[in-house]
Formats: C-alpha cells, sequence, structure tokens
C-alpha cells in the first residue's frame, strides 16, 4: 500500500507540486461542481498510477485541481466503490493519497436514499454520523502507522465545526439543509424493503453506498472531514416506483444549484 499511495502522489505531485487545502470527493451527479474550479489542471484517473478507471454513469474518473475563493482545491470527479469489485485498499486510495499530498480538509457528497419522512428527493443533508455495519472494515489489515494508531476512535468522523459553517451558508442563502445519519449499503443492488425497515430502526436516515470507507479512512489519517449527501430519490419501499440510476443522476442535476452554492460557500469560510 505505501507503494501505491506514494508513486500515485508522487505523480500528481509532479502536475502540481503546490500546497491544496481541502479535497472534495463528488458522488453520482455532482460532477459539475468541478466546473467551478478555476484555472483548473485535469488529471485522467488512467494517468495516475493505481487509480482504477470509473464505470459509473456520472462519475467522469477526473482529478480536478485549481482555486476556489482563492483556496486551493482537488476534486474528485467520480470516486471508486466496493460494488465495482475494488479491494477496501483501492477504494480508499485516494484518502490515503491526499494525505501524502499534505491535505488535512475532506468535503465528502453523496447522492443518496432518504429514509426519513422529511429528507425527499432533492433535500441536502449535513451527515452527522454513519451505520457502516454492512460495509468491510477499510483498516483491515495490516496498520498504515505513517497514517495512524491500530485502533482508531470514531466518536467524532464529521466535524461538528464544519456543520456549523454549512448551516451558516444555508441559511444565508436560503437553502434548506438538514442533519442526519448515514447509512451504508454494499451494493450494486438497492436495499430491499425490510432492510430499509431494519435500518430505520438502527437510526438511519439515509442510505447510500459511498461515502464511509473514505471517512473511516480519513478519521484514520486525522484529517478533518465533513459529509453532505442529496437526496435524490426515496429509499426502497417508501416511494412509489421502483428504483433506477437515471433518477438519480436526474434529481442531482436539478439540485445542483444549491449544492454547488452550499459547498463554495462552506470552502470560502472554512
Amino acid at each position: 500500500m505505501y507503494t501505491k499511495i506514494n508513486e500515485a502522489s508522487a505523480y500528481i505531485q509532479s502536475r502540481f507540486n503546490k500546497h491544496i487545502d481541502i479535497a472534495i470527493v463528488l458522488g453520482s451527479g455532482l460532477g459539475p461542481l468541478a466546473d467551478e474550479i478555476e484555472n483548473p489542471i485535469v488529471i485522467d484517473y488512467a494517468d495516475i498510477p493505481h487509480f482504477p478507471v470509473s464505470t459509473l454513469a456520472g462519475h467522469d474518473g477526473k482529478l480536478i485541481i485549481g482555486t476556489i475563493h482563492n483556496k486551493t482545491v482537488v476534486a474528485m470527479k467520480g470516486r471508486f466503490h466496493y460494488y465495482e469489485g475494488h479491494d477496501m485498499d483501492i477504494v480508499t486510495l485516494p484518502i490515503r493519497v491526499f494525505k501524502k499530498l499534505g491535505i488535512d480538509k475532506l468535503i465528502l457528497t453523496n447522492a443518496c436514499g432518504g429514509i426519513r419522512e422529511d429528507l425527499n428527493p432533492g433535500q441536502i443533508m449535513v451527515i452527522t454520523d454513519h451505520i457502516g455495519l454492512y460495509a468491510p472494515s477499510p483498516l483491515r489489515g495490516p496498520n498504515l502507522d505513517e497514517f495512524g494508531p491500530r485502533f482508531k476512535d470514531m466518536t467524532e468522523v464529521y466535524s461538528k465545526e464544519v456543520a456549523k459553517i454549512a448551516h451558516v451558508v444555508a441559511d444565508e442563502n436560503n437553502i434548506s439543509l438538514k442533519d442526519g445519519v448515514y447509512a451504508f449499503f454494499k451494493g450494486p443492488m438497492y436495499e430491499t424493503p425490510a432492510e430499509i425497515r431494519a435500518y430505520k430502526a438502527l437510526g438511519a436516515d439515509t442510505v447510500g453506498m459511498s461515502t464511509v470507507p473514505e471517512a473511516i479512512v480519513a478519521r484514520h489519517s486525522g484529517m478533518t472531514s465533513f459529509g453532505l449527501s442529496l437526496i435524490t430519490n426515496k429509499a426502497a419501499g417508501l416511494g412509489a416506483s421502483e428504483l433506477n440510476h437515471a433518477e438519480v443522476v436526474e434529481a442531482a442535476a436539478q439540485a445542483e444549484k444549491n449544492l454547488v452554492t452550499l459547498v463554495k460557500g462552506i470552502i470560502d469560510k472554512w
């Protein structure tokens, strides 16, 4: 893993060797956020050692480095998923690489299904915590001592201070922003209605197929993480129709303006 991390970070540094303030991971249909990056340097995942090529619609497979509000940012336009067949060390490789590049701030975004009654398509939610019982541990195996300890506390995976900033930005821009717990599901099939009922009983407000592995590794690496979920559909058994990925991408596109405004404001104030 050290070889993969070092080779990937060295290649990125060969393309951009200045300090980067914040890393952003963009979920399904949220790639247009990357269009807000000024003076962009675009790197294809295929050119970065050990980065797989994204296989999913809405995930372009590009790393974009530039500025937003005079902060230097790097954005993943597309992420890697466990359901694509990748092991967890590859799913979370970019987070290790960001830390190796000296980045300590991370914004994670995703498109997900709403479980709680008030979390309907188009709503944006701050992730306050997660339920990762379905997620294979991304820390399994030999510990990477350079990044963090063998047994890492997970009391505050998502920064409460950045959550406060997000609500200030939302209020300033009349954006509806709610808080909630995000639950991980392995995928690629959507959850069954019975599984959603079980998640609800456990305290989950939303459900999706990403974010949790990356957040765990960021926490292990000592990074400050903040998570945003865009609700693109009601979870299985709670809506009037079958779930499909095209609807996820379409709903994300409709809520794009608010999400862009929110993330840019957070970057400005963080």
